[in-house]
């Protein structure tokens, strides 16, 4: 609290006001507190919080002894971290910025039975007056006291960046002693995945709001890695020294990841209308230009006057480009990174049109709508786009099962024409499965199919078909007798009798080639 000395301090005699002051205990050793002013905020320091306070003191029934106001500057102490006696620490986590107040602190949380000689006795009541003037937020932002952060001024909103965005920043890297290291003060942008030069900055970054600004305090195990590293040839920083960078967040552009695994990524431009975004089926219209990584233009699709138009999920545009623009909304400009395809898209979606809700049709509309979407799906597949036509079937299917088959208002002859078309969906879905070599999900869908319908011949004979191919002999044999029970005529079914014959034959003859490997190894 700063050093006492014999000086006396404008003699005030306040003791009898004290007493007519309404106190309210903190905790439960006695310490109490008086607000003189309100503070004007709702926010209150947290331990570890560098604080910065104005006070006087005086024993009770006593003259004033100290104070930081005759001293021209306030005093300063981290929280909670045993700089200041107990009853500071406890007292002062209580206030808010600007709030004037006067704290009654025992001699348990005083300087106790010894006193702080020749100015407090031991045993003695304190009283003090503090005005909390401000303070700097102190995080551990590394959990292990590697990476302090201080708060010099509080950013904007409630959101920080992500893993995958890419930051605007400006920051000054130096030694403890003021040796600058490393410095964009005209700022620098990077993606947060990647990161730049400091780990310790990356980290940070990521607790940040916009245009707030830091001091971070790094221990060594937490800047480079190694003992020493050139920064950039600017300095050289020792093991044994702490790295302090002063960092300002400028802002960040928002990316999203959209498959989930950062293989395509797309960087929000400019920020679209509302909340609605194209899905699958819908008719975007889009403008775009695919560059390779030199910058060279590989592809280029329409214009504000006259965009390109297509339907999403269809197959008709690059599959990642796709999938990406179905996460925009009107008007958004974003790029989009294909990392896989080393190639970027400049990309705006000026407009789209949204199928009518589901939940919004009738009967009728609604087995229109899944008929539709499983004659798109046909189609998909006789182009050989197996994957699209996968996901039309998987829509289709869906849609059926969950508004179909729960909705009452359907009578029987429209609940048997939704079901017939669930289940020429599912092998539909089947046959694209095993196109792609999906044998096990094609088999799933068979089986949902034989279900419904034991003696389906299709549902039998694809699933036969999965069965072989993942060499479950057995399983594909009982499906095989039991469709040419139903159909005995059946030509491809009887030519997949014949080669699943062939296959254990010829898992019969390795066996036995193998039991004689071992048996001349044996003798």
């Amino acid at each position: 609290m700063g050093d006492f000395n014999s000086k006396k301090i404008n003699k005030v005699n306040f003791g009898s006001d004290i007493q007519e002051l309404p106190n309210r205990e903190i905790g439960k050793e006695g310490l109490r507190k008086k607000i003189l002013q309100k503070g004007n905020s709702w926010k209150t320091p947290f331990p570890g919080d560098e604080i910065q306070v104005h006070y006087r003191v005086k024993l009770q029934d006593g003259e004033y002894f100290d104070s930081s106001y005759d001293k021209g500057k306030p005093f300063t102490f981290k929280l909670g971290q045993g700089e200041v006696i107990k009853g500071w620490d406890e007292g002062l986590a209580t206030m808010k910025k600007s709030e004037k107040a006067i704290f009654t602190i025992p001699p348990n949380l005083g300087y106790g039975e010894i006193g702080s000689l020749p100015l407090i006795p031991p045993n003695s009541t304190l009283i003090f007056e503090i005005e909390l003037v401000s303070w700097n937020s102190i995080r551990d932002i590394s959990g292990d006291g590697g990476i302090f952060k201080k708060i010099i001024k509080e950013g904007e909103g409630w959101a920080t960046p992500k893993d995958v965005d890419e930051v605007l920043v400006k920051y000054v890297a130096s030694t403890e002693d003021g040796k600058i290291l490393s410095k964009f003060e005209d700022g620098i942008e990077f993606s947060l995945l990647e990161g730049h030069l400091y780990p310790a900055m990356k980290k940070c970054i990521r607790t940040m709001r916009k245009g707030e600004i830091v001091e971070l305090t790094v221990k060594p195990a937490y800047y480079f890695g190694n003992s020493s590293f050139d920064g950039d040839g600017i300095g050289i920083l020792q093991s044994n020294s702490n790295l302090i960078i002063h960092l300002e967040l400028i802002s960040w552009k928002i990316v999203v990841d959209v498959t989930g695994d950062n293989k395509v990524l797309k960087k929000l431009i400019k920020v679209g209308e509302g909340y609605d975004h194209p899905i699958e089926g819908s008719l975007a219209k889009v403008m775009y230009i695919g560059k390779h990584e030199d910058g060279t233009v590989f592809e280029r699709k329409g214009s504000d006057e006259e965009p390109f138009e297509y339907v999403c999920s269809e197959g008709q545009i690059n599959d990642s480009l796709d999938r990406a623009i179905m996460t925009m909304r009107k008007g958004e400009v974003a790029t989009v990174t294909i990392s896989s395809d080393s190639v970027l898209y400049e990309i705006k979606l000026v407009d789209f049109n949204k199928e009518k809700p589901f939940w919004k049709m009738d009967t009728k509309e609604k087995l229109e709508a899944c008929e539709k979407i499983k004659n798109e799906g046909n189609v998909l597949f006789k182009d050989g786009n197996f994957q699209c036509a996968s996901r039309k079937y998987d829509k289709e299917c869906n849609i059926a099962l969950k508004f179909i088959q729960f909705d009452h208002s359907f009578n029987s002859d429209e609940r048997c024409r939704a079901n017939a078309l669930r289940l020429s969906c599912y092998l539909n879905n089947a046959a694209c499965k095993l196109k792609v070599g999906e044998h096990q999900e094609a088999s799933k869908m068979c089986s949902k199919v034989i279900e419904y319908d034991p003696c389906n011949v299709k549902a039998l004979f694809r699933r036969a078909q999965a069965y072989l191919r993942i060499n479950e002999l057995e399983k594909a044999e009982i499906d095989i007798k039991k469709a040419l029970q139903v159909d005995p005529n059946n030509r491809d079914v009887k030519v997949m009798y014949k080669e699943m014959k062939n296959k254990q034959k010829q898992y019969a003859q390795h066996e036995v080639k193998i039991f004689s490997t071992m048996l001349s190894r044996l003798a």
